[in-house]
């Protein structure tokens, strides 16, 4: 918009212009981020749902707004949509909030922003919604007497009464059927998703699958091929299963992720992924992965099963009980092993299981500090339950538990002894290049430059890279 007075007294004379909420103003709906807002603090709430959704839509938006609330200040605003309302504001042209959601999310969106004079919403007994929004925006302004910026088909009784419109996020279909009725002032494109979907989905995590091979490699090489392609559908239905879990805890980690330096450009926690569109990518990708499962030995569907029951209960709560939480993000990477043993009908060895869970119960231990590390530097003195105080203690328990996968592995190497020979020198260069591992990790995590998942580090980082190809060389040597 331009600066000159004759055009702030044109946008000054205009119609109110009238702008809907979910969807429109923010990336996200209001009532999906309560829904997932009151599954985690008051779980047990959640069994009420269908007897206040059978009092209707108003009053059920209003039973769950009088439990959570949204931290309004934090939602994902469409900002290209959000600067040109305070360009509007600043001219003195009158704004009103028209939403469906309840009248106390509402009102804090409205009181947080400072922009709209006037706020119409819910009130727990009429669903502002459609032609019941129609009405009531016709009631206080007339037909053709305000303008209206909104994104969805249940809004086309709106706009159809409208002056002029404003199309916020909507699809090209949509914005024709639009220009059918009113004359189309403005619009607002989101880009494309497909990219947001797959960053969402975290591929590179994927990579934590491999250990699903592991039981693979140690078979041997006369079995190798003959169980290939079992273990290889285990690795693509633990991927498809962690991209479920991984949008599943981004949907309850929403609020604590807007906070996080880092956490808060996520595709969902940045509006980039609606939470609808997500909720139904983590049912397809479930239904997937169990799908490929019925095709492996039926054990296989029993520990991908504990598999997500243990990451649900992580999400949930686990993430909030200092040291459970670490335990249970370790138990998700032994259940890969084991589930990779039961893909190939091999029962995994003990000592392979010992290795794991000490080793990842390190690195769960690193991403507790790393994120402590950087959460102190925005003056948060608590993260999951754990204190700023407890960082030592944490990098204690963590190194121990890294030195202590090192000597199973050393323990294991040299019972070997007892019955070809003395253990490979590679098997020794194993142990000392994953001491080597384990070290430098805790020491970026120390220095505060661990800034994603310890797994995605390493994967990142070249010297990290370096020690990880060093030992596969000397596993591929030691065969």
């Amino acid at each position: 918009m331009t600066e000159s007075g004759s055009d702030k007294h044109a946008v000054a004379e205009a119609p109110p212009l009238v702008v809907d909420l979910d969807g429109t103003l923010l990336r996200s709906d209001l009532l999906y981020e309560s829904l997932f807002l009151l599954a985690r603090r008051r779980p047990l709430d959640l069994l009420r749902l269908p007897l206040w959704l059978l009092r209707g839509r108003a009053h059920f938006k209003r039973e769950i707004a009088q439990r959570v609330m949204p931290d309004a200040a934090s939602l994902p605003y469409r900002q290209d949509l959000l600067d040109d309302l305070r360009a509007q504001h600043a001219a003195g042209r009158h704004l009103v909030l028209a939403t469906a959601a309840d009248a106390a999310p509402a009102q804090a969106v409205a009181d947080t922003l400072g922009l709209f004079e006037t706020v119409y919403a819910s009130d727990g007994r009429c669903n502002l919604s459609g032609e019941r929004k129609r009405e009531r925006l016709v009631a206080a302004y007339g037909v053709g007497g305000y303008d209206y910026a909104g994104n969805a088909h249940r809004d086309l009784p709106v706009w159809a009464a409208a002056r002029r419109a404003v199309v916020a996020g909507a699809s090209p279909r949509l914005a024709a059927r639009v220009a059918e009725r009113v004359p189309v002032e403005r619009c607002f494109a989101d880009g494309c998703a497909v990219g947001a979907y797959v960053e969402a989905m975290r591929p590179l995590h994927w990579s934590k699958n491999a250990l699903l091979l592991v039981p693979l490699l140690l078979a041997g090489a006369d079995h190798f091929a003959a169980y290939l392609p079992a273990a290889l559908l285990g690795f693509l239905a633990f991927g498809l299963c962690a991209s479920s879990v991984y949008l599943l805890n981004d949907l309850f980690d929403l609020p604590y992720d807007r906070r996080h330096p880092q956490k808060k450009t996520r595709a969902l926690a940045s509006g980039r992924v609606g939470i609808g569109g997500a909720m139904l990518a983590l049912l397809l990708l479930l239904g997937a992965a169990f799908g490929i499962a019925g095709l492996l030995p039926a054990g296989f569907a029993a520990v991908l099963a504990l598999y997500y029951v243990n990451t649900l209960a992580y999400s949930l709560r686990g993430k909030e009980w200092p040291i459970v939480d670490v335990a249970m993000l370790a138990a998700g990477y032994m259940l890969r092993v084991m589930a990779g043993a039961v893909a190939i009908d091999m029962a995994p060895p003990p000592w392979l299981l010992a290795l794991c869970l000490l080793l990842f119960f390190s690195l769960a231990l690193i991403k507790r500090y790393a994120e402590m590390v950087i959460m102190a530097s925005v003056s948060r003195t608590k993260v999951h339950g754990y204190l700023v105080q407890d960082r030592d203690l944490l990098m204690v328990l963590g190194i121990t538990g890294g030195y202590l996968a090192v000597l199973v592995l050393a323990l294991y190497l040299n019972s070997n002894a007892l019955h070809p020979g003395a253990p490979a020198p590679a098997g020794w260069a194993i142990c000392a290049l994953l001491l080597g591992w384990v070290s430098y990790l805790w020491l970026v995590a120390h220095r505060g430059r661990m800034a994603h998942d310890p797994v995605v580090f390493a994967l990142r980082d070249p010297a990290s890279l370096v020690l990880l190809l060093a030992m596969a060389g000397c596993a591929v040597l030691g065969l």
